[in-house]
C-alpha cells in the first residue's frame, strides 16, 4: 500500500536575470534553510535528496547541499530538461510514497547565460536529434533559430492553421500572465503589457510569435520537502498540503505525427488523465493551476492537453477569461515562466512553492478566493511530462 505523502515545507529565492544571480550554490542553500524553516524540522530529518538542475557538472547538487549540512544521506542529480524540478520532486515523492523512507528533500537551481537555451555539448549526439530532424519533416518552412524557439513556434502555427485561430491569442495570454506577475516579487518582470506592446514585440518567428511571447533565460533556486503521514503526526506539523497524485510521460512515437504533439501534447494529456484518475477527481474541480508557459502557444496547447477546454476551444476559452481571475481557473497566478523567469532546475519546484501559497491561503495579492486543488504541469522537451495535483 502507498504511503500519503505530504508537502511539509517549500521555499525559494527571486529569480534573477543571467549576470545579477547569487552562485548556485548559496541561491539553493538559501530555498533549503527557508524550506526547512518553513516545514519545522532539522536538516537530520531529511533521510534522502534529489537536486535538479540541468547547466551544472555532476555532484552539484552536493556542493550545494554540504553548505547546509553533511549528514551522508544519499543526494541524486537529476537532470530532465525543463521538467527537472519536478521530476526530483517526482522520485523523493515515490521515495516516501514507496515507504523506504519518511521524509526527503528536493531542490533545484539553475545558472543561466543569456540568449537562446543551447547545448553545451558539440562533440556529441544531441538528445533533441531526432526531434529535430522530425521538426524539419513536419515544418519544412520553419526558419533556422535554436531549437526550442523553432519546436514551439511550428507548434504555434499548427495550432492556427488547424483551428483557424486568431494569433492574438498568443499576445492575449502574454498579458494575462504579466498581469499576474505585478503582485509577484519572485519575478523578474512586473510591469503589465498591453496587447499593441506584445504584438509590436520584435518577431522571433513568423510571422506571428513575437519576443513578448516567450520566457526569459534566468537564475534562482527552489525547494520542497516531503515526508508521510507518521513523520507530520510524530513532528505536529501544521499547514501540509497533500500530494493526491502525480504521473510522469515520456514520448511515443505518436509524439513525431504533428508539429503539437512534438512539443509535448501528448505526454501532457496521458500524464494528466492519470493523475484524474489516480485522483478522482476531473479538471472541473481545480481551482489554481501552475503550467510551463516557456512559449505562449504552449500554454494554449497545455489547455487543451491538460482538458481544461476541448479541442480548438482556446480562442473561446482565453476571450471567456476562463484562464484568469473571476473566471473558471486561475492559471499562472505566479506570472509562470513568462514573467517569473525559467531556471530550468528550479522551474518546477517554484510552481510547486506557489501552489502550496495558493492552497495555504498566503500568497498576498495574487491570493485565489477559496483555492482547495491545485494542479501542476512541467514540461521537458526531449522529453518528460510531469502532472501534479495537490489539496488541502
Amino acid at each position: 500500500m502507498k504511503e500519503s505523502v505530504h508537502i511539509i515545507g517549500v521555499d525559494m529565492v527571486p529569480f534573477m536575470k543571467p549576470g545579477s544571480h547569487e552562485p548556485y550554490e548559496i541561491m539553493a542553500e538559501k530555498a533549503i534553510r527557508g524550506a526547512l524553516k518553513d516545514a519545522g524540522i532539522e536538516y537530520s530529518k531529511v533521510e534522502q535528496a534529489y537536486a535538479s538542475y540541468v547547466y551544472g557538472d555532476s555532484t552539484s547538487g552536493q556542493t550545494a547541499l554540504y553548505r547546509v549540512g553533511m549528514s551522508g544521506i544519499p543526494i541524486v542529480n537529476v537532470n530532465n530538461n525543463c521538467s527537472s524540478g519536478s521530476t526530483a520532486l517526482y522520485l523523493a515523492r515515490q521515495a516516501v510514497s514507496s515507504g523506504a523512507i519518511q521524509c526527503a528533500l528536493a531542490f533545484g537551481f539553475e545558472e543561466m547565460q543569456k540568449g537562446a537555451i543551447g547545448s553545451q555539448w558539440q562533440d556529441r549526439t544531441s538528445p533533441l536529434e531526432t526531434f529535430d530532424q522530425k521538426l524539419k519533416e513536419l515544418a519544412p518552412n520553419a526558419p533556422d533559430a535554436p531549437i526550442a524557439l523553432r519546436t514551439f513556434g511550428a507548434a504555434g502555427n499548427a495550432y492556427l492553421e488547424k483551428y483557424q485561430a486568431d494569433p492574438e491569442i498568443f499576445y492575449h495570454v502574454a498579458v494575462k500572465t504579466r498581469l499576474h506577475a505585478k503582485h509577484n516579487p519572485y519575478a523578474i518582470f512586473r510591469t503589465p503589457l498591453t496587447i499593441e506592446e506584445v504584438k509590436n514585440a520584435p518577431i522571433m518567428y513568423p510571422n506571428y510569435l513575437t519576443r513578448l511571447c516567450a520566457c526569459p533565460p534566468s537564475c534562482g533556486a527552489a525547494a520542497v520537502i516531503v515526508a508521510n503521514d507518521e513523520f507530520v503526526k510524530h513532528h505536529n506539523l501544521k499547514n501540509t498540503v497533500r500530494i493526491l497524485s502525480q504521473q510522469m510521460a515520456t514520448d511515443t512515437l505518436d509524439s513525431y505525427k504533428d508539429p503539437i504533439f512534438l512539443v509535448g501534447k501528448d505526454m501532457t494529456t496521458r500524464a494528466a488523465m492519470a493523475v484524474y484518475e489516480e485522483a478522482g477527481i476531473g479538471p472541473e474541480d481545480v481551482d489554481v493551476i501552475e503550467l510551463h508557459d516557456c512559449f505562449t502557444p504552449n500554454e494554449i496547447i497545455s489547455y487543451e492537453g491538460l482538458g481544461l477546454c476541448e479541442e480548438g476551444e482556446a480562442e473561446r476559452f482565453i476571450k471567456n477569461q476562463d484562464n484568469t481571475y473571476g473566471g473558471k481557473y486561475v492559471i499562472n497566478p505566479s506570472g509562470g515562466l513568462m514573467s517569473k523567469g525559467h531556471p530550468l532546475g528550479a522551474t518546477g519546484l517554484a510552481q510547486c512553492t506557489e501552489l502550496v501559497w495558493q492552497l495555504r491561503n498566503v500568497a498576498g495579492p495574487r491570493q485565489v478566493e477559496g483555492a482547495k486543488i491545485a494542479l501542476q504541469h512541467n514540461l521537458g522537451l526531449g522529453g518528460a511530462v510531469v502532472v501534479s495535483m495537490y489539496a488541502v
